[in-house]
């Protein structure tokens, strides 16, 4: 086994949400004031750093918190229009299976991820580090690792965001980035993964050497 502990993220890595954000984004937007979006420019986006995309929406930072807390609410309302990738499930399942301990760390709830998993698979992760601000990923990423009393080398982090592959970076920690979500592969390359995943049997590959 190549790695004992594997963090995933939740939205655009095992959960098909990214499509709903983006529905939401210009409400949103409207409700805190800042810049709302055209299709045109989502397209342009997907191909941005998260930190880019942030500061061409013009966020204030001292907003994101509330921002966060009032999409959360919004996910917990529509959890039943939030489907999981439908690999997700036979990939959380075998690496539970082959003895790698999970863990899940996500700007989302605790209990909207739970919710959206269903309860066989929240079952199977064994370490949840949920609430986490937009680039506030890392202190969570040493937490998990404490807990699951982890080496370093021995610790994956999965996600679909440039922000995660910075997060990983920090906390000393090899990252897979997965094409499937939010961000363009091209971006994501450009942040030097340890890993560019194309799909998730290359995750169970890297991980547990089968597919």
């Amino acid at each position: 086994m190549t790695y004992r502990l594997v963090i995933f993220d939740f939205d655009g890595t095992l959960a098909d949400s990214a499509d709903w954000f983006i529905s939401i984004s210009n409400e949103v937007a409207r409700r805190f004031r800042f810049r709302q979006i055209s299709e045109e420019e989502v397209a342009m986006l997907r191909g941005r750093s998260s930190r880019e995309v942030v500061a061409y929406m013009r966020v204030p930072a001292w907003k994101m918190p509330f921002i966060a807390r009032h999409t959360r609410k919004l996910v917990s309302k529509n959890a039943a229009k939030i489907p999981l990738f439908p690999e997700s499930r036979a990939l959380i399942r075998r690496l539970h299976e082959a003895g790698v301990v999970l863990a899940l760390v996500s700007s989302n709830s605790e209990a909207n991820v739970r919710r959206i998993l269903g309860d066989d698979l929240a079952d199977c992760i064994t370490h949840y580090a949920c609430g986490a601000s937009m680039f506030g990923k890392t202190p969570k990423f040493r937490s998990v690792i404490r807990k699951a009393n982890a080496r370093h080398a021995q610790v994956l982090s999965i996600g679909d965001e440039t922000r995660d592959i910075e997060a990983a970076s920090r906390a000393g920690i090899d990252s897979g980035a997965v094409t499937w979500g939010y961000a363009r592969p091209e971006i994501l390359e450009a942040h030097r993964p340890t890993f560019l995943f194309t799909t998730m049997d290359d995750i169970a590959r890297t991980v547990i050497g089968t597919g």
